[in-house]
């Protein structure tokens, strides 16, 4: 049974696998023309199961992706989701000057908006990258027009994290809102609860039990997110990576669209935009 009438955030960060941040490492930028483009299969893979189970969701999408598969961006915008940026090419906001992040935010946001003919009102920073050290990428959003950002998690964690900010959505700058993750407070920790790698490699029922947490006792509602390579447990095995990364991006690639399709079931999923209320901020 869905918990009663809570509409959670359903997002997806449109990236191929070989742009995960993790894999840099051991990808160089300049062979990922080359490389075999996974996305578009996937994302319809996606599309189709949320049409089936009547969810709707915002689809953060990088500029590198919309610029080569423009149709795939329409199709995202036909099915009643949100279109929204993550960036062009998928640099984390901390990895930026301000002018380079500024230009890659702009150049997104152009971009998504010529393909699908209306605005993006938000962005996602790769990696979650906005954090203690460039509180300033917040300004900049706000510069470039952008009403809403889901940038920060509040957690620990190796690659990213602001465990101190805000849990639930607040005002970063006027007319930028700030919507972060979901997390779960428990014992004086903030526990991931938004999905990514936790939802793979934890037994379902935790990440089922951490909305609903937030749902009755918050009485909020939780975003969720993930990304399109992990319905993919076809993928190439990129050579060269770390065990931790094996097992972080690999583990439990097989069983992550029947878990989805679980989740799709037993909550209630609609856009950022509107779970929020942040078409409001549109201009």
């Amino acid at each position: 049974m869905k918990p009663a009438a809570v509409m959670n955030a359903l997002t997806v960060d449109v990236e191929d696998y070989f742009q995960v941040s993790a894999l840099a490492p051991v990808i160089d930028r300049a062979s990922w023309d080359s490389r075999p483009c996974r996305v578009e299969r996937n994302v319809q893979r996606l599309l189709a199961l949320f049409e089936r189970r009547g969810a709707r969701a915002t689809f953060f999408t990088l500029g590198w992706i919309a610029e080569r598969y423009p149709q795939l961006v329409r199709d995202i915008v036909a099915g009643g989701h949100e279109l929204a940026s993550h960036g062009y090419g998928h640099l984390r906001a901390s990895d930026q000057s301000r002018d380079e992040f500024l230009d890659d935010i702009r150049r997104a946001k152009s971009l998504l908006e010529d393909i699908a003919g209306q605005p993006v009102l938000g962005y996602r920073a790769p990696s979650f990258s906005i954090g203690y050290g460039n509180p300033w990428a917040f300004d900049v959003l706000q510069e470039a027009g952008y009403r809403y950002s889901s940038s920060v998690y509040p957690v620990q964690h190796d690659h990213y994290g602001m465990p101190d900010a805000p849990r639930f959505a607040y005002s970063a700058r006027p007319g930028l809102t700030e919507v972060p993750v979901t997390t779960t407070r428990l014992l004086g920790r903030n526990l991931p609860a938004g999905g990514g790698g936790y939802f793979r490699l934890a037994p379902y029922e935790l990440s089922r039990w951490a909305i609903q947490r937030v749902n009755r006792i918050d009485r909020r509602p939780a975003i969720f997110y993930m990304h399109p390579w992990e319905i993919d447990p076809e993928q190439p095995r990129v050579p060269g990576t770390s065990l931790k990364t094996r097992f972080r991006h690999y583990v439990n690639l097989h069983k992550t669209e029947a878990r989805l399709d679980r989740l799709l079931g037993d909550f209630s999923w609609g856009r950022m935009d509107e779970v929020f209320n942040l078409k409001h901020n549109a201009s």
